[in-house]
């Protein structure tokens, strides 16, 4: 089942399948240092796992979506 994604989160999505760690936080309304935080302490923020590309974590949309939503990320 695909999340419908929210029109601001489409917008910064542009088609892509995962986002930027500014991106993210943009989307959850965070500074991008509270999302890098979250990840180095859990591996994970709001219960969503990024992929780590060079050094840059790319964070995936569909949960993304699913999350602002108002689910629970999986």
């Amino acid at each position: 089942m695909r999340t419908k994604l929210p029109p601001a989160l489409a917008e910064i999505a542009a088609g892509r399948d995962h986002i930027l760690t500014r991106e993210f936080a943009k989307a959850t309304n965070k500074a991008p240092q509270t999302v890098r935080k979250n990840y180095c302490l859990t591996g994970e923020c709001f219960g969503i796992r990024p992929i780590k590309v060079g050094n840059n974590l790319l964070w995936p949309v569909a949960p993304i979506a699913e999350l602002l939503a108002g689910g629970v990320a999986k």
